[in-house]
């Protein structure tokens, strides 16, 4: 820079220390003539006087007078008095260039600058080290009034010509080059006077830039003099603080006010005059940044030592031989460290990375940084304030103390996105510069530092720029041999401590390169030097630095995601460097340098940034930077694939020793994606062997010619050739497989979710998370067993919480264990063979009977059962019972039937009331339907059909049921049969007349035979008197009696001939009739064609007992209850129980974003054509769910309006191709997924929405009117209204059975938004998945611009206001980032919460394209999950339909005795 000028260097050592006539006298004589004058002189000032001073009329006499004061000067510091004097008659006389005081000499007044330029150099005798015996103090306190005289002179006076100006710093530059050059010595005058020094040198310097800009010559003499004052920490020191205060206001001339503010320290903020122009604050900030050279050099004491002075001290010094062995040259760690964190924050000042506040400190008002003064820190946030710098001395330590000046955030605009990511590290800000122009100014020096103290082999040597990395290792500093190097290590003499600021450079190196920006080109020239850095910073063996290795880990979170070109080459490095941070055994080696929880969590990071590259780039081989090419023997080629067993037991390995709660979350969902990869994988692989097998077999069936040709070839071949297919399956197979990391995942989590997390929410739910998604995985079972032990582990893990004692249970406690049924419910669902287990099926059984009752029957094998009615109920909680009663339900009515038939969309059937009687034979009244409905048990609402569907032919009593519980509705056609259906005779079979025999003629012999009362030997025995006791009727007749005889025997004697004539007519009608006679004929009595089904239906089932109808002595209400349906409001109360859903309903909204966008309307009219978005994104859009016609859907589809409802005419859309995406906006389609526990519409939102959920948000007014409405229907007042929500749908699969869209009624219909008490489900959580181009446009994001797109009206209460203002939203963000590999990079933004986190998507993850969609429909799964069992007015839905069937019980009951119940039943509807 200034290489064409000269130096003022040797005129500045040459007039130090001016000499006075007085010194050719003997010292006697000077003593008494200086004592005597300056003495008469100060006299006259301490009275207040200066008359003394004005009688000084001519030049002689002042001249005189002032040789008289610079022999003074120079005087011992026994004299002090009389040095004491000089100082303030001279101080006084400076005066003259600001505010003359009344003792300043008249030629003074008159040439201010000429004596000022004199005595400048006289006063330089004042700060020569006296080596008399004396109080160096004292002479420090007037060296001190001399410098504040200085700084008073350079920042008042206005007469100061250039001759001045160039006197002042000549003096200040003697005076500091004479204290400071030579070697420190403890408590001398310049080990106090340093910082003083170099501050008041530099203040003025600064001063002058503004008012009178330095020459080249004194800008070369000032730098070549800082090079030999580096030895002093305080230079450093001061060159970190003047260098950010100039940079501060660099950077605020260079890009604005909107640039992160870098805070100064208020004594500060002054030094650079205000009037000082942009250009002259920008050359001079470049140079002041060069002034000491290239801070490197801190690291060769051999170089900082070859100086004159230094050279001097050694020749004349009996203890140092070598000027490098010099005891205050053991400092230089120190200072080298210093340096490096100054450079370090003028770096992070350019990037204007500023650091983000703590999690838990998201929703408190910010505060002010605080301010720092000295050297800048590059250690994370998080574990700066615990950084630890070793082998430095005790004062040393308490200088480093000092921190960097803090960077104040940007505030960003109110579109932009607010919230904050799970990474702690300082986010850099939008408008920063390029990578290679932070390069350009600071690479150099970093480097340099970086390779400091390197051995590094021929081929990476450098010559020519950057002063050779790598080859300023000196024996004193660096030993070169192994042992020697263990003696280093182990000497406190000459300790690892330039490892510190190497470390330091290379953590900043990893920030300037992480701050690459989308498409940002970095020269090659750099990216090669930084590899080179990084791959011997993450050595391993006897070369490794464990604090360079965690410097680097801590600050390259984002190397692998940053998309820089090469970067692949450092992935062994840094599997390597891993393997030893990682695992435990070697942690505590790294706490003196750095927070382990930090350092393991920016590990983790990086291993997240890698796990899907060995199966993306598979045998691609990797080239080892560091390798030598003539000495070490060749080692084996690295490979992607092989690298990824190693990775996979990092994640193992790590996950046993984790103590941090966030770091085990983020592990968890690195195993999560590994398998899910993994199994994906298998998938292809084995799609591609069957459809290779295929084409082989059509290949086999060529001519006989070509098939020998073919098998000949193949003798001909070597053994060792192999298909390449083949050849990759081989290779794959000697690593993990998919099942196996299946199985070590769960056996690894089971274990620690029962030893170590049962206590951690979070941990725990992650821990459950992660079963569940390994339940989905679609993965060849090849042991049933580990099913069986996973599920037995959650049984266990359920036990285990619901036994705690009584004063740990909490609502966490109750969380965790409804989270684990919940896991529980998923595994059996997804493995239903698990149920054909009788001992598995058995622990899940009990594990339900101790969450609803809580306590188990049998508590060992050997114990008594406990029924159900012997037990106390005492559950751990209502919610933990609701759930339990849920995954029972699950267990008998889900588990080997989902999805069912119409598909997953709807748990529950498809018909309701009208639906059914459009197949009914019967015929109903006009506005009422033929349905007798009974509630069961208070929870099942049963509607009892007994009309006969249309397609049943047979007379039997058929009985067709609409149950209603609080898990849905089902329908049930059921006949009372007497003959099963595999018989073909049918019903009537058993009711025909089988026909008689054919009448014989021969009937046999007739005998006549007269018929007695009595035995004729009744006859023949002799009668007693007792006989003639009884006397004959003729003995008692008399007259009157005999007459009434008569009679009767005439009644009898006519009634006897009227006989004998019917029998003689009947005889001969006999006689005439022909055999058989009908009449007399027996015949089958004919089929009952009118039944009473709904009676026989209770009746056969039990319902109908005395006891039945009787209340129970628990309950006030009976078993058996019938509703009164014939009340208006009624079947509007069914339909309302049936808008309830039976599954969490969420809805995820998908935006894309192209590079540069940051209005919400740009990025909504993206997704219109497909020529707008990139083709991953529509792959990626189907891996979400599948397409749906809003139409025809029958479960949720985003929005209220148009959720689980029939198919209607105006409800169909053409449906057109070539969109971007824009087909799902809600309008025709979207894109569904359905589990057994929730369903999730996918909705990208379009600027061509027709549909757009905003216009039909109702005012307020209308709002509190369907409220009121809706309270009002609730108590059976008012006017009823139309149905608001329908369950019932149409089956989009052909042949269902369903209404027809023609229906009038359902044509009627009008949709409305529900009531805010029906549609009220618990937190309103916002999931956006953001599709971004260049990840930089994250942080310009219109996040509060998009949420008014995001409508699914459950919020369209506050649709008044703005939604992103509204205190209960909840939205959180999901970014992804196609990286230039075909990997994509993740960001996650959320509030924060105890529960916000969830897996498997963690923060900086980067994912393989086939297990994207996957993972984010997780992710969003998971985060509303979380949200709503944190939230404390949830309830689940099968919660929310009971209280609803219970309210409709109320209300609607009819209140009859038994006999008026049982009478009710023989009558017809």
């Amino acid at each position: 820079m200034y290489s064409e000028w000269a130096s003022l260097h040797s005129s500045v050592l040459s007039d130090a220390g001016s000499a006075s006539v007085l010194h050719t006298f003997p010292e006697g004589v000077g003593r008494d003539v200086a004592c005597s004058v300056v003495r008469h002189l100060s006299h006259g000032l301490s009275h207040g006087g200066g008359e003394d001073g004005q009688k000084l009329d001519s030049e002689q006499q002042v001249n005189w007078t002032m040789e008289v004061l610079c022999y003074g000067l120079t005087l011992p510091l026994t004299d002090h008095d009389t040095i004491r004097d000089c100082v303030n008659v001279y101080s006084d006389w400076l005066t003259v260039l600001t505010t003359p005081k009344n003792s300043v000499p008249r030629p003074i007044l008159e040439e201010p600058n000429k004596y000022a330029q004199r005595m400048f150099k006289h006063l330089h005798n004042l700060f020569l080290p006296r080596s008399e015996g004396g109080n160096v103090d004292k002479q420090a306190l007037m060296c001190h009034r001399i410098l504040r005289t200085s700084q008073n002179i350079a920042k008042e006076s206005p007469i100061m010509t250039q001759q001045t100006w160039e006197g002042l710093l000549l003096f200040l530059l003697g005076v500091n080059d004479t204290l400071l050059a030579p070697p420190t010595a403890q408590g001398s005058i310049a080990d106090q006077l340093c910082d003083r020094l170099v501050s008041v040198l530099f203040e003025i310097w600064l001063v002058a830039c503004a008012r009178c800009f330095p020459s080249p010559p004194l800008w070369k003499t000032l730098r070549e003099m800082c090079i030999t004052w580096r030895h002093h920490a305080a230079m450093v020191d001061q060159w970190n603080r003047f260098n950010i205060l100039l940079t501060s206001k660099v950077l605020r001339i260079m890009y604005g006010p909107d640039f992160p503010e870098l805070k100064i320290a208020e004594e500060d903020m002054t030094m650079v005059p205000a009037d000082m122009e942009s250009e002259c604050v920008v050359q001079t900030w470049f140079r002041f940044l060069h002034v000491l050279g290239n801070p490197v050099d801190l690291s060769n004491p051999n170089l900082i030592s070859q100086t004159p002075r230094f050279v001097h001290m050694a020749m004349i010094s009996d203890v140092v031989i070598d000027p490098s062995h010099h005891p205050c040259l053991k400092r230089l760690p120190a200072i080298f460290l210093r340096a490096m964190k100054g450079v370090s924050g003028l770096v992070d000042a350019f990037l204007g990375m500023s650091s983000p506040r703590e999690v838990e400190d998201v929703d408190s008002a910010p505060t002010t940084p605080q301010v720092f003064r000295g050297s800048a820190s590059t250690t994370p946030p998080g574990s700066r304030k615990r950084s630890f710098i070793p082998s430095i001395s005790g004062k040393d330590k308490a200088e480093f103390r000092k921190s960097a000046p803090a960077i104040l955030p940007r505030q960003p605009s109110a579109s932009s996105v607010t919230l904050f990511s799970s990474d702690l590290h300082a986010v850099p800000s939008p408008c920063r510069p390029k990578v290679n122009s932070v390069l350009h100014l600071f690479g150099a020096w970093l480097f340099d530092a970086g390779l400091a103290g390197c051995e590094l082999e021929p081929t990476h040597k450098r010559q020519g720029s950057f002063s050779s990395m790598g080859s300023r290792r000196s024996s004193a500093a660096f030993p070169s041999s192994s042992q020697d190097m263990a003696a280093a290590v182990d000497s406190p003499e000459y300790p690892e401590s330039y490892e510190s600021g190497r470390a330091e450079a290379c953590g900043t190196l990893c920030r300037i390169f992480c701050c690459k920006r989308s498409g940002e080109e970095i020269l090659p020239a750099y990216l090669s030097r930084f590899y080179l850095v990084l791959a011997q910073g993450l050595q391993v063996g006897r070369y490794c630095s464990r604090e360079v290795m965690a410097k680097i880990v801590v600050n390259c979170t984002d190397l692998l995601r940053s998309d820089l070109k090469g970067v692949d080459v450092l992935l062994p490095r840094i599997v390597d460097a891993l393997e030893i941070i990682l695992p435990d055994r070697e942690l505590i080696k790294f706490r003196p340098y750095v927070n382990q929880i930090e350092l393991r969590r920016s590990a983790i990071q990086l291993l997240l940034s890698i796990l899907c590259l060995p199966l993306h780039f598979r045998d691609l081989q990797i080239q080892d930077i560091l390798r030598s090419h003539e000495t070490e023997e060749q080692p084996e080629h690295h490979t992607f694939l092989s690298l990824k067993l190693r990775m996979v037991n990092l994640l193992i390995g790590s996950l046993q020793c984790e103590q941090d709660s966030d770091n085990t979350q983020m592990i968890l969902g690195g195993m999560l994606l590994c398998v899910q990869d993994a199994a994906l994988l298998d998938e292809a692989e084995l799609q591609a062997e069957q459809a290779e097998l295929e084409q082989q077999n059509e290949e086999s069936e060529n001519t006989e010619k070509a098939a020998d040709q073919e098998q000949k070839g193949t003798a001909d071949a070597p053994d060792h050739e192999t298909p390449a297919s083949k050849l990759a399956q081989g290779l794959y197979s000697e690593y993990d497989s998919a099942y196996g990391l299946f199985v070590r995942c769960i056996h690894l989590v089971c274990q620690r979710l029962m030893s170590a997390w049962k206590t951690d929410l979070n941990v725990s739910l992650a821990a459950l998370e992660l079963l569940s998604g390994l339940a989905k995985v679609k993965i060849d079972i090849q042991d049933v067993l580990e099913c069986k032990r996973a599920v037995k582990w959650i049984c266990d893990y359920i036990g285990y919480q619901c036994s705690r004692p009584p004063p740990n249970h909490s609502r966490d406690l109750h969380s965790m264990i409804v989270a684990a049924f919940h896991c529980l419910t998923v595994w059996l669902v997804e493995h239903a063979d698990l149920m054909n287990d009788k001992e598995c099926l058995q622990h899940v059984l009990e594990t339900v009977e101790l969450g609803i009752s809580g306590s188990k029957s049998k508590v060992k094998a050997s114990d008594q059962p406990k029924y159900k009615g012997d037990k106390e109920l005492k559950p751990a909680s209502m919610r933990v019972k609701d759930t339990a009663e849920a995954t029972l339900y699950v267990v008998m009515s889900q588990v080997g039937s989902f999805p069912p038939t119409s598909g997953p969309a709807s748990l529950c059937t498809l018909l309701n009331e009208e639906a059914i009687m459009k197949y009914a034979r019967g015929s109903s009244s006009e506005g009422s339907l033929p349905f007798r409905y009974f509630v069961i048990d208070k929870n099942i609402i049963m509607g009892v059909l007994e009309q006969p569907l249309g397609n049943e032919q047979d007379p039997m009593p058929t009985v067709t049921v609409l149950i209603r519980t609080p898990y849905g509705r089902h329908a049930w056609t059921m006949q009372h049969r007497q003959l099963s259906r595999q018989d073909r005779l049918g019903s009537r079979s058993a009711l025909n007349d089988p026909g008689r025999p054919v009448p014989m003629s021969d009937v046999g012999i007739h005998h006549d035979v007269t018929h007695r009362n009595f035995p004729e030997e009744v006859d023949r025995v002799p009668p007693t008197k007792a006989d003639l006791s009884i006397p004959t009727l003729g003995q008692i007749t008399g007259e009157k009696l005999q007459q009434e005889l008569d009679k009767l025997r005439g009644l009898m004697d006519v009634q006897v001939q009227y006989e004998a004539a019917i029998n003689g007519l009947t005889e001969k009608r006999i006689a005439s009739t022909t055999f058989p006679n009908s009449d007399t004929e027996c015949k089958p009595p004919r089929i009952v064609q009118e039944f009473h089904p709904s009676r026989l239906f209770l009746s056969q089932l039990g319902f109908l007992s005395l006891d039945g109808l009787k209340s129970a002595p628990n309950s006030p209400l009976p078993a058996l209850i019938a509703l009164d349906s014939k009340a208006t409001t009624f079947h509007l109360d069914l339909e309302l129980l049936d808008s309830i859903p039976v599954r969490s309903f969420d809805t995820v909204f998908v935006f894309y974003v192209k590079c540069g966008q940051k209005t919400a309307t740009d990025i909504l009219n993206n997704v219109e054509a497909a020529e707008n978005v990139q083709p991953q994104f529509l792959e990626f859009l189907r891996s979400l769910g599948w397409p749906v016609e809003v139409g025809r859907h029958p479960g949720w589809t985003g929005h209220v309006s148009t959720s689980w409802k029939l198919a209607q005419d105006d409800d169909v859309f053409d449906v057109a191709d070539g969109t971007g995406g824009s087909l799902f906006n809600g309008d025709k389609q979207v894109l569904y997924y359905g589990d057994i526990s929730s369903e999730v519409a996918f909705v990208v939102p379009s600027g061509s929405r027709q549909g757009n959920c905003r216009d039909q948000l109702p005012d307020k007014q209308a709002v509190d009117r369907t409220s009121t409405q809706g309270d009002a229907m609730a108590t059976g007042a008012g006017p009823s209204r139309n149905l608001t929500l329908e369950l019932a749908g149409v089956d989009p699969s052909p042949g269902a059975v369903g209404p027809s869209p023609d229906t009038p009624t359902a044509q009627s219909r009008k949709r409305q938004l529900p009531s805010r008490a029906n549609m009220h489900v618990g937190p309103d959580t916002k999931v956006l998945v953001i599709w971004v181009e260049s990840y930089d446009d994250i942080e310009d994001f219109p996040l509060e611009d998009l949420l008014s797109e995001c409508a699914t009206g459950m919020d369209y209460a506050s649709s008044t206001s703005s939604l992103g203002s509204r205190p209960g939203m909840e939205a959180f963000v999901i970014f992804i980032h196609p990286l230039k590999t075909g990997l994509f990079r993740v960001n996650m933004h959320g509030p924060a919460g105890r529960v916000s986190k969830a897996i498997p998507l963690v923060d900086g993850m980067v994912v393989s394209r086939r297990a994207l969609g996957s993972l984010v429909r997780q992710t969003a799964i998971n985060i509303c999950h979380r949200r709503r069992l944190h939230a404390d007015t949830y309830q689940p839905p099968h919660i929310r339909r009971k209280i609803k069937i219970q309210e409709v019980v109320t209300k609607y009951r009819c209140q009859m005795s038994e006999p008026e119940f049982y009478t009710a039943l023989f009558h017809d509807m």
